[in-house]
């Protein structure tokens, strides 16, 4: 009885066999335990496999379907190979035309996306025109600064850096640009942003300070419509006490062409989409934008989800970055800049111009010393 081997299947506990139950036995075992016992062996065929995706259940029925459907000879000696085949058919690419359907290399989808850069619009000599009497070119040479980038080991590619170029070209001739310059590019989690530094024509900001203005007299408007119903609900029936506080007032944003809103801001995903532009920048933006930290996820309508709660969208708290980093990073040799002679003055000087006198001093002095160096750039109120 004893001399069977520890493999036999009828040993008892092995497979779908039960405790104490033999098939040279005529007992019939209990019928809820070989049940339990099938669905437990069914659920481990249907381990889906962690490298093709692939169950052994659906694996095996694949080969049956195939071997009744083909009926070959000696199926016992083939069965590796028409496992095979089963196999490759799950990933093969299924072929329905004449013709093979060429996959489309990603070098060419980006080539695709470039080539509107490099068709030249009939604007560009009106834009040249414009240089001429302004005196100054209003494209910056991306190329050259990425040049000085790349001998300090960082910054773009020259491949994207003109294509940036090219960008750059797209925007001055849809939009009345003075001068433009590359800020810089930042990182997110589904796309990334390249934001051109702009400053725009004499009169163009004033028509959206205007606007604004147009709401506030709509605004005040209501708000004294209101105050002369409250006070006829007054006269008709006494109301109890009211609180008598007041939130603080809140913060101005300040005007266009001063301070954090001196320049106006264009982002684009990549070049060759449609540029952005960003809208001004509030304290309130500023002073939340210092409490939280988040990713952007370069879609300018997502929402910003944080504590304490940020008043605006992704364009918002990007712009709000964009003007903490300005007035942070943006560093100069002392006396490289100067005040125009018509604001030395002034206290609240808000534009330089460089300094034609400037003598650089030695490199390993503005090395060691950080006294060579200055912000160029106005730093933000705590408020």
């Amino acid at each position: 009885e004893g001399g069977h081997g520890p493999y036999q299947p009828h040993e008892p506990g092995y497979g779908l066999d039960q405790p104490g139950y033999s098939p040279y036995e005529d007992e019939i075992p209990d019928p809820q335990a070989r049940m339990l016992a099938i669905k437990n062996a069914k659920a481990y065929l249907l381990k889906t496999s962690t490298k093709s995706g692939l169950n052994l259940y659906d694996h095996f029925a694949n080969i049956l379907t195939k071997i009744l459907d083909e009926q070959p000879t000696n199926t016992v000696d083939i069965i590796e190979n028409i496992s095979k085949d089963v196999k490759w058919a799950q990933f093969r690419k299924k072929m329905d035309t004449l013709r093979d359907e060429h996959l489309i290399p990603p070098t060419f989808e980006a080539a695709e996306k470039c080539k509107a850069l490099f068709i030249k619009e009939g604007g560009e000599e009106d834009r040249e025109d414009v240089e001429e009497e302004m005196g100054q070119p209003a494209l910056p040479n991306v190329m050259e600064t990425a040049f000085y980038f790349e001998q300090a080991g960082i910054g773009l590619s020259k491949d994207e850096s003109y294509y940036i170029l090219l960008a750059f070209k797209n925007l001055i001739n849809a939009q009345p640009i003075q001068t433009c310059r590359f800020w810089g590019k930042i990182l997110g989690l589904e796309m990334n942003y390249i934001i051109a530094e702009v400053q725009l024509r004499e009169g163009e900001e004033q028509e959206e300070t205007g606007e604004e203005g147009d709401e506030t007299i709509v605004e005040g408007q209501k708000e004294l419509g209101e105050a002369e119903e409250e006070d006829d609900q007054k006269e008709k029936e006494p109301e109890p006490p009211k609180s008598t506080y007041k939130p603080p007032p809140e913060i101005p944003k300040e005007a266009n062409g001063t301070g954090t809103n001196k320049y106006v801001y264009f982002v684009c995903n990549e070049p060759g989409k449609p540029w952005m532009k960003l809208p001004p920048v509030t304290p309130a933006q500023i002073v939340c934008a210092r409490q939280i930290k988040k990713f952007f996820t370069g879609r300018l309508d997502a929402p910003v989800v944080s504590f304490p709660p940020f008043p605006g969208n992704e364009a918002n708290y990007l712009r709000a970055q964009i003007a903490r980093i300005s007035a942070g990073t943006h560093v100069s040799p002392t006396g490289f800049y100067q005040f125009p002679e018509d604001e030395e003055e002034e206290e609240g000087a808000d534009t330089y111009e460089e300094n034609p006198e400037f003598e650089p001093p030695p490199v390993a002095e503005m090395v060691e010393s950080l006294a060579t160096w200055a912000h160029h750039v106005k730093g933000i109120l705590k408020q």
